[in-house]
């Protein structure tokens, strides 16, 4: 699918601004949409947002269904009149800059059982709009709902530790949890249809705005989820639940024992017999939140890379053929054209761009990789660009462009000091530039090329240094956390973002 020539900004909404610490759905996530507007830019991209686990990581959530407890708005639930103002007014004194996950969490969760409870006592109409909601999506609403309501009374270890009858979804043990947590799962039901709400608000101003949404599908669900404990048959599984082989990456330029990411992988064969049904089901759902999607790992579904589960680095593992063209015809049939981004990075081979060339994805290209000894820089430099293609100065799992450029090789760095200083000379004549406000020029650079889509993160429009690191791949703390403050969004940043997509028609 070709999409309009425009530009746009990655921004995940926990790092809006706001009293609760955290980003939420509610006034600052318009106020930001309002401020695309204004600045020309037509795409809001997010990252996944279904309901974070351990690592607090949008790549590793509880349900590929369900949406993140914590973007809810806390402002709006007083507006609705399922919690008091007052309920609000004693919180943690919560940090401007980050989130500090295990705060939020411990402070608002109690607060929307509480908005629940009050919500429970409510009017027939909204008690039928939340029937009508839990009805629309049973299929995959009640088990999340059951789930997470069992992790609560297993102190939220993984499922594959429950005990057998429960992890194996035993139909009498199954009912009598059901049957002795009703008022658990009925809260979890709540919760999901107040995101529902929040969310369709937004998306909608968005729409008013002349603003597409970005969503981003991982290829790769969490083992400790809804999905792989409900649909044991559609993953690789030993007969206790537990993974035989799980993904990553094998080693590579980045990394001498690849990444060994652990989620469960597909029974690709056992998809295929019921005409990819769960994938259908999932892309019609992200669908419903977001106007376009990011596809994460794309090169997955060509060929993905197993590993032996219980192995502590990805050294040991093999490529398998994945779906291919099967998945992806069965979607378009089901769904017609497919609005997706095509994340095509790293080593990619001539079938992956073959099977995404056959569905008319565009690709991707980060233009902080364009200098140095990526093996894809030369594709990431705009004069090599296409129109069909997706570029960004750098995404979530990048540095900042000021921390990038003010890097140094070190201890545990892949690039030599060599290797550094020619890479920086080198995109000083590139981009004709001494360095100053290098994430102005870079994000020029983009805005003026020929690729139709161009996106950068806000991070990088604001200039902010590597503490606005959204992710550090391989690490497992300090991730996720990036927050910006109320006022760094000024007039004079919109006009400049404005006067750029005007001179260059996006």
């Amino acid at each position: 699918m070709n999409f309009p020539r425009s530009s746009g900004i990655l921004l995940h909404p926990t790092s809006l601004p706001g009293a609760y610490g955290i980003g939420e759905l509610g006034a600052e996530a318009h106020a930001f949409a309002d401020f695309l507007h204004d600045a020309g830019q037509r795409i809001w991209q997010v990252l996944p947002l279904g309901p974070t686990g351990y690592g607090d990581s949008p790549y590793q959530c509880f349900s590929a269904f369900a949406g993140n407890p914590l973007l809810i708005s806390m402002d709006e639930l007083v507006e609705r009149g399922y919690l008091e103002r007052a309920d609000l007014a004693e919180r943690p004194a919560f940090a401007e800059n980050i989130v500090d996950f295990g705060a939020v969490i411990a402070w608002k969760l109690p607060l929307l059982r509480k908005a629940f409870e009050s919500f429970r006592r409510g009017s027939g109409a909204e008690l039928q709009r939340f029937d009508d909601f839990c009805a629309r999506h049973a299929t995959w609403l009640e088990e999340f709902a059951l789930f997470m309501a069992l992790k609560d009374e297993h102190n939220l270890v993984s499922w594959t530790e429950w005990e057998p009858e429960l992890a194996l979804r035993d139909p009498a043990a199954l009912a009598r949890a059901r049957e002795r947590s009703g008022d658990d799962i009925e809260c979890n039901k709540f919760i999901q249809f107040v995101f529902e709400e929040q969310w369709c608000e937004l998306k909608a101003h968005c729409a008013c705005n002349d603003i597409r949404i970005m969503g981003d599908l991982p290829i790769y669900v969490a083992l400790d989820s809804a999905d792989v404990w409900d649909n044991h048959s559609l993953f690789e599984l030993n007969e206790d639940g537990k993974p035989r082989v799980v993904a990553g990456v094998p080693p590579d330029y980045f990394s001498a024992t690849g990444q060994l990411w652990g989620n469960p992988i597909y029974r690709w064969e056992e998809h295929a017999r019921t005409g990819y049904a769960w994938w259908i089901a999932r892309f019609r759902r992200v669908l419903e939140l977001v106007d376009m999607i990011r596809l994460d790992h794309f090169r997955g579904f060509e060929a993905y890379y197993e590993i032996p589960a219980g192995e502590t680095t990805a050294v040991n593992g093999a490529w398998v053929k994945g779906p291919g063209a099967g998945l992806f015809a069965a979607l378009k049939s089901a769904l017609g054209d497919l609005p997706i981004v095509a994340e095509n990075l790293g080593v990619i081979t001539p079938e992956v761009e073959s099977l995404r060339n056959q569905f008319d994805f565009p690709g991707m290209a980060i233009l902080q990789f364009a200098f140095g000894n990526d093996p894809q820089a030369p594709d990431f430099k705009p004069h090599n660009y296409t129109h069909h293609l997706v570029a960004y100065t750098g995404t979530h799992d990048n540095d900042t462009v000021l921390g990038w450029w003010n890097s140094q090789a070190g201890a545990g760095s892949i690039r030599s000091a060599e290797d550094v200083e020619k890479e920086m000379a080198y995109a000083r004549r590139y981009l004709n530039s001494d360095g100053s406000d290098i994430n102005w020029v870079m994000i020029r650079a983009l805005i003026a090329s020929v690729a139709n889509t161009v996106l950068y993160p806000l991070q990088d429009v604001l200039g902010v240094g590597s503490e606005g690191r959204m992710n550090l791949p391989g690490s497992s703390s300090g991730n996720w956390r990036w927050r910006f403050r109320e006022g760094a969004l000024t007039p004079s940043i919109a006009a400049q973002l404005k006067e750029w997509a005007t001179t260059y028609e996006r």
